[in-house]
Formats: structure tokens, C-alpha cells, sequence
């Protein structure tokens, strides 16, 4: 069943008492390497239970293949998570390389030494924090729910409070596992010196030629950790990551669960349905970025939906278009303008004493408007302020982003150039990303286009991070009958709302839903997706979608 649900009436954007904490979460937003997305999906014949059906998820030993789940303490996480007090955690130990660097399954390799080290066949090994949350009620209702966590290089284990706070759950045992090379995995391949550049850099012109060389070199400097922790840059990519996900299921002793993820972990959640369909009862996608179109020209048609969403609910509503007519026209006419005269201003950003030399030039602007849909209310009026010569409330939220703690050393940089670069880049050139955004831009200078938001200087980092490229099947599309909910945001200009109904169409059992008012990863904002979700898992055949209909858009500030 391919529906498409898209303006129903608009609706009601509600932002629960987590208002607040998506404010909060904007900066984080604004400093990611690029859309986030969570996704995971396992498969293969279930190893019994050694111990019976008796035994909770996740407190017992066992060996599937060469990868190994033990129960222990949970990981340490950045920020506190309450809920891992009374979580089942341990570790799933994995071979570094299953395939060989062209992404070829490479089964029938075998190798019994455990161990790091330069063993041939499988080689060192790594390990990957898992923690499963137990059901809230009692009384289970069923397979469990594993996430895929978004970036690419986020780790699962600090969305816990996502998941929890959209109740999912609710009668499912959910089970996080940080991706390879992530923050809570063995090796961690976060690069700290990546983060405090972006926010270092803050006085420097974005998009200059300058800039990007310095970039670039910070870049090198991740890979050479990278390299000096052992690791092989070439091994922490999807293909790896969906077998990960494989393991984990039977080492848990999981005949059947169903897979959630978010912005990059739809991409991970698409990649493991087409490599380890076996054991997956259902999935769902939220924030969607097929494999088959992965990189810069599909961003670029985020921001275009995404910033025409938004723009088109204030045309909508009487008092934002009166106040603020042709918005689109104006932000448009605006990155050319600062584009060639940058403009540069100092704000002061909470928790830092100093006022912050901030520049904006257009790129500043396009990822600034991509990451802002989320806080959309009050984007009409800073465009209009920026057009009226006072970019602070712009430059606060740039720099806020930036600076904030949650965006330094949290990132599993040496997974995101790993996908970036064996799947994305190959595939496509930068002179595609420029016509790609020529063709839904045409007033941006190429100086802006040649970087599409998120994804800035990825050429020349991906030549940095001298990876071969993965496998073309890499870019095939996913064709399924697993039963999959897609749902997507209105204003989501990180990963295309049009994107949800292109992978919906190879996927025969697949419900796609667009709603409304909502920026990127629906299920973090939407208590209407949050209800869609949960009760998709419950019947995968029947979801209830009926909150749609009462979406109302955001009542957008007006300035004085």
C-alpha cells in the first residue's frame, strides 16, 4: 500500500513541553556534520535462547558468527540518561572488516582468534556498546524495536531520551547500539579538533577558498587519529554497520524485531533491509535519505522543500505575509547579497563570558535556514531583521550551534567520512551538486552551490580521507516487502520530504507520510508522529494516522 498523506490540513505543530529543549537542541543541529539520520536493521536464523525463554533481552552470553553479545555495565554517555539505571547493557564484539574494500560480502572467511590484531581473515576486532530498555508496561506486547541513530557518527545511546520521550517503548523492549566508531563504540573516532574548528572558525568567510584549506587539513588530522587508534578509515560504512546490526539480533537470541532510524539511520536502516532482510518484522523510517541518492544534490532539494514549506506558511497566514511579504524572494536576494560583502557582527552566546566575532556569508544563511526550520516560528523575522540590517538574532543562532558543549567531541567523525566518501562522493561530482542546486537556485553564486548545506568542502576532505569506494550496488535501491512506515517532515531542509515517497515506491508494503509544519526527524517534535510510530509497530498493516488531520501550522513571531 503506497499512500501518500500530504496536506491534509496542516498540523498543529505541537511542540510539548519539550518546546524548550528543541530550542536547545538547534545549536547541536546546526553544528552537525549533515543530515542525521538513525537506522539499523538485523537479520538471520535466531540462535535459542541458552538459557530459555525465561532470560531478559540482554543478560545472557552468546556467539553468533564471529561476532559475540556479553552482558556488562552500561557505557558511559556524555550527558546523564536516567533510564540506563534500570537498562540490560553489555557489548557486541565484531570483526573491524567483514567485506573486502569494494564492499563485497565476503562470507566463508573465517577466523578463530579473538582478539585485536593484524590476524588474517577477520582480524582485529571492535566492540559496540549495547543498552536495551526495557518495556514500560509489563506486560510486553512483543518483538522488540532496535534504533538506528542519525549524523552519520551519532550514537545511539544518547537518544535514548529521544526515543523515550515519543513513548516508543510503550509495550516493545527497544535496544540501542552505537554505531561503529561512534562515541560509545571501541574504537571512538570522534575528532574534537573537527568540532572546536567549526567553532573557531566563526570569524572566518564560510565559503572562502581560505577557509576550506583549513578545513580540510583539520580533516587530515582526524584521519591520522583515525589510523593512530588502529582502525582502518576504509571498514566504518554502512555495508559494516547493517551486518553490525545482523550480529546483534541472533547474538541476542532475536528470532524477529522491527527497526527504527532516524535521518542518517534510514540510510543504515535501507542498507540493512537490502543486505539482511531475514528477521526484520518491520520498520520504520523517519527523516529519509535513500541510499540511491545520497550526497549533495538531494540536499539541496531539501533545502528547497524545506525552506519553500516554511515559506509558504507564512504566505498562508495573514499576519506573517503582511508583515513579511515575498520572504523567499528576500532570503534569496540575500545570500548573494552577503554572499559578495559578508557581513560580520559580534553577539554574545550563553555560557561564554567573551562577545563572539561572527561572519555570515550565503553559506552561512543556507545552513543557518536548514537547520532553523526547526524554531520556525521566529525565522520570518530574523531574515527580515538580516534585511534590515541587523543580523544578531542570525549570528546567535549560528554561533550558538556552534559553541554549544553538545557539539564538540560528541561526533563519530571517522564513520561520517567513511560514508561519506566510500558511498557519497564516488557517485557523485561536484559539478552535478552545482547543477543540482543551479537548477533550484538559479541566483546563487557557484562559490555557494559548490557546498551544499552540511556537507561543506566534502570533495576535498573525501580526497583527504583517501578511501576506495564502496561497491555500486552501494546505490541501489532498496526493493522490499518488509511492511515500512515512511514518514517525513514539511519543513524538514535536511533530508527531502519528496524523498520519503521515493524510497516508499520500491518498498510494496510501505505507508509514506508527510507531516506538516515539522522540521527534520518528525518523531522528535511531533507528539501526531510519536502516536503514527507507536502504533505502526503494534498493527505494521493498519497505522493510525488520523491525528493528521488536526496539524495546524506554527503562529510565526511578528516584530515590532
Amino acid at each position: 500500500m503506497e499512500t501518500e498523506l500530504t496536506s491534509l490540513r496542516p498540523p498543529r505543530h505541537q511542540r510539548p513541553p519539550h518546546d524548550r529543549s528543541t530550542a536547545r537542541r538547534l545549536p547541536a543541529a546546526l553544528a552537525g556534520v549533515t543530515a542525521g539520520v538513525l537506522a539499523a536493521g538485523l537479520v538471520a536464523a535466531p540462535a535459542q535462547a541458552e538459557s530459555g525463554p525465561a532470560a531478559p533481552l540482554g543478560t545472557v552470553a552468546r556467539t553468533a558468527g564471529h561476532s559475540r553479545f556479553v552482558p556488562g555495565p552500561c557505557p558511559r554517555t556524555a550527558d546523564p540518561i536516567p533510564a540506563l539505571k534500570t537498562a540490560h547493557c553489555g557489548t557486541l564484539t565484531v570483526p573491524e572488516t567483514r567485506h573486502g574494500h569494494h564492499g563485497h560480502h565476503e562470507h566463508g572467511e573465517h577466523d578463530e582468534h579473538g582478539g585485536h590484531g593484524g590476524h588474517k581473515g577477520q582480524g582485529r576486532r571492535i566492540s559496540l556498546a549495547v543498552a536495551i530498555i526495557p518495556a514500560a508496561t509489563s506486560k510486553k506486547s512483543g518483538d522488540p524495536i532496535v534504533w538506528l541513530a542519525g549524523g552519520p557518527g551519532d550514537d545511539a545511546v544518547s537518544e535514548i531520551p529521544l526515543a523515550l520521550n515519543g513513548h516508543l517503548n510503550r509495550d516493545r523492549d527497544v535496544i540501542f547500539m552505537s554505531q561503529r566508531g561512534t562515541y560509545s563504540a571501541d574504537p571512538q573516532l570522534t575528532c574534537p579538533n573537527v568540532d572546536q574548528f567549526n567553532a573557531d572558525s566563526l570569524g572566518l568567510v564560510f565559503g572562502a577558498p581560505s577557509t576550506g584549506r583549513l578545513h580540510v587539513e583539520e580533516t587530515r588530522k582526524c584521519r591520522d587519529r583515525v589510523v593512530s587508534r588502529g582502525a582502518d578509515p576504509s571498514a566504518y560504512y554502512g555495508p559494516e554497520s547493517a551486518a553490525d546490526y545482523d550480529d546483534l539480533r541472533k547474538a541476542l537470541g532475536i528470532r524477529q524485531w522491527n527497526v527504527f532510524g532516524i535521518s542518517y539511520g534510514t540510510n543504515l536502516a535501507l542498507h540493512y533491509m537490502r543486505l539482511h532482510p531475514e528477521g526484520i518484522r518491520s520498520v520504520g523510517i523517519d527523516g529519509v535519505l535513500p541510499p540511491a541518492l545520497a550526497g549533495g544534490a538531494v540536499t539541496w532539494k531539501a533545502a528547497r522543500e524545506g525552506y519553500d514549506g516554511l515559506f509558504k506558511a507564512c504566505e498562508q497566514q495573514s499576519a506573517c505575509n503582511t508583515r513579511y511579504p515575498h520572504l523567499k524572494a528576500t532570503f534569496e536576494r540575500l545570500v548573494g547579497e552577503v554572499e559578495a560583502h559578508p557581513v560580520t557582527t559580534t553577539v554574545t552566546v550563553p555560557g561564554r563570558p567573551q562577545p563572539v566575532k561572527v561572519v555570515l556569508d550565503g553559506g552561512v544563511l543556507v545552513n543557518w535556514l536548514a537547520s532553523a526550520t526547526h524554531v520556525a516560528a521566529g525565522v520570518p523575522r530574523s531574515i527580515d531583521e538580516l534585511a534590515h540590517g541587523n543580523p544578531r538574532r542570525v549570528a546567535e543562532q549560528w554561533a550558538g550551534g556552534k559553541l554549544s558543549p553538545q557539539a564538540i567531541g560528541r561526533t563519530g567523525h571517522g564513520l561520517a567520512y567513511g560514508v561519506f566518501c566510500r558511498e557519497w562522493t564516488p557517485y557523485e561530482s561536484e559539478d552535478e551538486v552545482v547543477r543540482a542546486g543551479r537548477r533550484l537556485f538559479p541566483s546563487f553564486p557557484r562559490s555557494v552551490l559548490v557546498n551544499a548545506p552540511f556537507l561543506t568542502w566534502l570533495h576535498q576532505d573525501c580526497d583527504a580521507w583517501d578511501v576506495p569506494q564502496a561497491d555500486p550496488s552501494i546505490r541501489d535501491r532498496t526493493v522490499s516487502d518488509i511492511p515500512t512506515l515512511v514518514l517525513s517532515g514539511g519543513f524538514d531542509a535536511q533530508t527531502a520530504p519528496s524523498s520519503g515517497p521515493y524510497a516508499a515506491r520500491t518498498l510494496s508494503r510501505s505507508l509514506a507520510v508527510t507531516v506538516p509544519y515539522v522540521a527534520h526527524v518528525v518523531f522528535a517534535d511531533s507528539t501526531c508522529a510519536q502516536t503514527m510510530t507507536v502504533s505502526f509497530f503494534d498493527d505494521p498493516a493498519a497505522p493510525d494516522t488520523s491525528c493528521l488531520a488536526g496539524l495546524k501550522p506554527p503562529t510565526f513571531e511578528i516584530g515590532p
